[in-house]
Order: structure tokens, then C-alpha cells, then sequence
């Protein structure tokens, strides 16, 4: 038996290499990455510490593959090194990303299972019992009590080593990974961080700690407070395209457009220069062009937005890893709907169709689309047909192997409602679905690039000749979602119908301030600029 799981432990080693003419000038290359301080002390041969060390560093950035690589080195290097075998395994655990697949969850296991047979320390030992938690089954019913099961282990094994800084740090991710993001409290959020502003003080430049910062803050009530990290974490780590994005997750949060501009275009320069090592660099890229069209939307450069949903759709299946195909296929959808709607062009938002390939999700993006564009056309033959097609792919969902999914997707359906219900005519119906849904984006968020639900309400607000009340909405809106153009302009416009001039003013004149050096077409710029000259005068 321990034959057999140290064969197939170096076959998976050998597999994971990279192959490259020459293989010590390749991994010269990459330990000169910058990529932040990490220190994982392990028993093995003491020259594979340097390159373990680098492989950790890759983990702590969700550069997967790139760990994988150097965990495999380690690997080879030192045969008897078990917690190499731990490295590669923890690459497939992508723990803020995806559940684990059948194959990854197989070739984890195989990975932990040799990793067992090997001798090693019991802090070591400890480490890698408590990763096999994730990978007993690839049930995704099972998950989350084996998510709570690895959370409870790495908490028993930071208490064990109260002087292991990755205990710690790897115990806060747990926290996070536990996290389904619909706390109102933000309960393991608001832990985490507590741990990690622990971990900041002794390891400042350890690229685990500000990048978990970011994503535990990444919500409207702990964003401000993740501002700092966010600007800290790109110069940790350089390296890493991954790393140089997140700080637009924050930005974005704060409507920071041109942090977020900056962030998002030379994280796609550094993926474009990682491809020419043959590593799979096509998920950074998709991610970051997501992020930098919402960008340009909001400072009203539709040029260049539509320069990104152009630049995602020439990417190609192939360019892909299999397990992001569907990541794919949603951002390309995710990209057309924003373009259209943020821009306020229903009848091109109507003409959308889902992808043949994607989920059923993902299609469900586009009848979302049709419904708010139908709702905005007071179309409500359109927006019925829009929400019963919405709701049949919320069944296929809920009897699918992601079930799960449903409850992310509720939020959107009672948004596709209101839309149907206001092309009704039943306002009152409408602003009930939305106000429920606002209130929870309060606490825990809308994804970063989603239209905020409390900009919708009031947008109804402000059709049904509420001028006051849709102003108040759009103000507490821009509280969570600050210097959105549609929400400025729609603030601007509610306070000029309710007679106040000069709140007016200020709005439009932060529009044309975030859209200052834009060469803007956009109406909504264009009139801003108009007004805001009148009400100068």
C-alpha cells in the first residue's frame, strides 16, 4: 500500500512539472518573482525551502497552478517530503473560488493519502489531516460540513502553534471560505479580519494577509477599512496578476474608477507576460476586463467598455482551463447585459441571448436582462415572459447538482419581478421586491460589477413622479455604491424635480469630475455638463 501511494504521488510530481528546455533556468526565473515574505518552516531537505516557501507564497495569491509547479519541484527534490505532497494538494482547494471537482478531489486525496505514509512532524501532520477534511467525498451536499471540519482543524493547529504565522493566516481564509456572504452581521468576516490585523503587525508583507483583508472587507460596511490593504497588497506582491487585481475589488466598493482602471489594465499586462510561460493566464485576464468595462462605464468611456466586452468575446473555449468554461461563458454574458443597461440602450439589452452553452445560471442572466429592460419599456407582456423564463431556469438549478445556486439567484428573480410589476403598473408591488433586496446589498453587497437594487427603486421612484423620495434612495444608494454615473445623474435629476438646486448641482458636477479627461459621449455627461453650466450662472 505504501508502494502504490508514493508511485502514484510521483507520477502526479512529475505530471505537474512544467515542460520547458530548460528547467533550472525556468525556476531561477521564477523564485525571482516578487510575490511577498512568506516563511513556512519544514522538516524537509533545507535546500527545498526556499522553493516551498514560493510555492506557499503562489497559494496565498490563488495563483494555483504556478504553486502546484513548485510543490511538485519540491517533490522531486525531496521524495521523502510530505508536506510537498501537502502543497499540491492544497492547489486544488480553491476555497473562495469553486467546490472541488470529482478529479481534483481524486488526485487530492491520492496527494494526502502518500503525504500520510511520509514522516513529518506532528505541526506538519496536523496541517495535512486537516486538509484531508476537504477532500473525503466530491458530494457538493457534504461540503459545507466538510469546509466547517477543516476550519475547526486549522483552528486547533494555529492554537497548537501560537508562533505559526501560516496557521493563523490559513485559519482566517478557512473563516472566509465558510462564509456564504449573506450574514447581515458579517460575523467570520469581521474574525477574520480581527485575526489577519494580527498577523499584519508581525508579518506585514506577507501576501495571505492583505489579500484575505481585501476579500473579508470586500462588502459596503468594512470596505473603507479594507482600503489599505488594498493599496498595499499590488506592491507585496507584483508578480502575480491576481494579486496586482483584488485592489479593484475595494476600489470598486468605493468607486475609485481610476485605481480600478489602473489595477485591472496592468494585471492584464502581467497575465499576458505569465501566457509566455505556457501558464493558463486566460481566467486573470476575463476577470480583470470585467472589472475595467464597469470602470469605464462609470466614468462614461464607452469606448473604451466597449473595447472590453469586444476583447471577452474573442476569447475562445480553448483559451480556457475546462473548470472556467463556465466562468467564461457568464462573464460574456455578464459583460453584454452591463454594457447595454448601464448605458440605458433597452432595446439592445432586449436582443441579448444566452449563450447555448452556458448554465442554466448563467442563461438565467440574460432573461434577468430582458426583464429590466422590459420593465424600463413599460413592456409587460415582455417582462413576464422574461420572468417565467428566469424562474424555469431557477428549477433546472434546484434540481441540479448545484442546487446551491438558488438561493444566489433569488435576489435577481424578485428584481426581474419588480421590473414585470412596474411595466404593470403596480409600483407599490415593485418597490416592496426592491426595497426587500436593497436593504440586504446594505449590509452584505451586490457583486462589484452588479446594478445596485436600491438605484432600481428609485429609478421607479423617479418615474412615478416621487422626486423626493427617489432622491432619498438614490442618495443612501450612493452611501454603498459611491460615484456610479447613473446613480449621481438619477440623484441629480430627482433633486432638481424636487426644487432642490443646488444638491442638483453637486451631482452633476461629481459627474463631471469622475468623467474629467473621458471625452464622454454619453448623454447623461453631455446634459450633466449643460446644467451644471446653467446652474452656475
Amino acid at each position: 500500500m505504501k508502494t502504490r501511494f508514493a508511485l502514484c504521488a510521483l507520477l502526479l510530481c512529475c505530471a505537474f512539472l512544467p515542460l520547458v528546455a530548460d528547467e533550472h533556468q525556468h525556476h531561477h526565473e521564477m523564485t525571482a518573482q516578487e510575490l511577498g515574505a512568506v516563511s513556512f518552516p519544514i522538516s524537509c531537505d533545507a535546500k527545498v525551502q526556499p522553493t516551498f516557501n514560493h510555492g506557499v507564497a503562489w497559494l496565498h495569491s490563488f495563483e494555483y497552478e504556478q504553486a502546484r509547479q513548485d510543490f511538485a519541484r519540491v517533490a522531486v527534490a525531496d521524495t521523502k517530503c510530505a508536506m510537498a505532497h501537502w502543497g499540491m494538494a492544497m492547489s486544488f482547494y480553491h476555497q473562495l473560488w469553486e467546490h472541488p471537482s470529482a478529479d481534483a478531489v481524486k488526485q487530492a486525496s491520492t496527494l494526502l493519502a502518500a503525504a500520510k505514509k511520509l514522516k513529518a512532524t506532528p505541526r506538519e501532520q496536523a496541517y495535512i489531516a486537516a486538509l484531508a477534511n476537504i477532500f473525503t467525498s466530491d458530494d457538493e451536499k457534504t461540503f459545507p460540513d466538510r469546509v466547517e471540519k477543516y476550519s475547526a482543524a486549522m483552528d486547533e493547529v494555529r492554537k497548537q502553534n501560537p508562533d505559526d504565522h501560516e496557521a493563523a493566516i490559513f485559519y482566517a481564509l478557512s473563516l472566509l471560505g465558510r462564509s456564504d456572504y449573506k450574514d447581515p452581521e458579517l460575523k467570520l468576516q469581521r474574525q477574520a479580519v480581527a485575526i489577519l490585523n494580527e498577523q499584519l503587525r508581525a508579518v506585514p508583507n506577507h501576501p495571505g494577509v492583505t489579500h484575505y483583508i481585501i476579500h473579508a472587507t470586500d462588502n459596503p460596511q468594512l470596505a473603507q477599512e479594507g482600503l489599505e490593504a488594498a493599496r498595499a497588497y499590488a506592491k507585496i506582491a507584483p508578480s502575480s496578476p491576481h494579486a496586482v487585481h483584488m485592489p479593484s475589488h475595494i476600489f470598486a466598493r468605493l468607486g475609485l474608477w481610476q485605481e480600478s482602471i489602473q489595477s485591472n489594465t496592468h494585471a492584464i499586462e502581467i497575465a499576458d507576460e505569465m501566457s509566455k510561460e505556457n501558464l493558463d493566464m486566460g481566467h486573470h485576464r476575463v476577470h480583470s476586463i470585467d472589472f475595467l468595462e464597469y470602470a469605464y462605464l462609470q466614468i462614461g468611456d464607452d469606448r473604451k467598455a466597449k473595447q472590453q466586452l469586444d476583447d471577452v468575446m474573442k476569447v475562445e473555449d480553448s483559451n480556457m482551463m475546462p473548470e472556467f468554461l463556465d466562468y467564461l461563458h457568464a462573464r460574456k454574458m455578464n459583460l453584454a447585459s452591463t454594457y447595454a443597461l448601464e448605458r440605458r440602450d433597452w432595446k439592445q439589452a432586449l436582443a441579448l441571448e444566452p449563450m447555448a452553452n452556458a448554465t442554466p445560471q448563467g442563461k438565467a442572466l440574460i432573461s434577468w436582462t430582458h426583464a429590466v429592460a422590459a420593465g424600463h419599456m413599460k413592456d409587460a407582456k415582455t417582462a413576464k415572459a422574461a420572468v417565467d423564463e428566469f424562474q424555469g431556469y431557477m428549477d433546472k438549478v434546484k434540481r441540479g447538482p448545484k442546487a446551491f445556486m438558488v438561493s444566489y439567484m433569488e435576489p435577481r428573480r424578485d428584481e426581474a419581478l419588480a421590473w414585470q410589476r412596474h411595466a404593470e403598473g403596480n409600483d407599490a408591488e415593485a418597490v416592496r421586491l426592491l426595497r426587500a433586496v436593497a436593504d440586504k446589498q446594505d449590509k452584505v453587497g451586490k457583486g462589484e460589477t452588479d446594478l445596485p437594487a436600491r438605484e432600481m427603486l428609485a429609478e421607479i421612484l423617479l418615474d412615478g413622479g416621487k422626486s423626493s423620495e427617489a432622491l432619498v434612495e438614490y442618495e443612501t444608494s450612493l452611501k454603498t455604491d459611491p460615484n456610479r454615473l447613473n446613480g449621481l445623474y438619477g440623484a441629480a435629476q430627482a433633486a432638481e424635480a424636487a426644487g432642490k438646486a443646488e444638491k442638483a448641482k453637486d451631482y452633476y458636477a461629481q459627474i463631471m469630475k469622475n468623467c474629467n479627461g473621458s471625452d464622454s459621449e454619453r448623454p447623461e455627461v453631455m446634459r450633466a455638463g449643460k446644467m451644471l453650466a446653467s446652474l452656475t450662472k
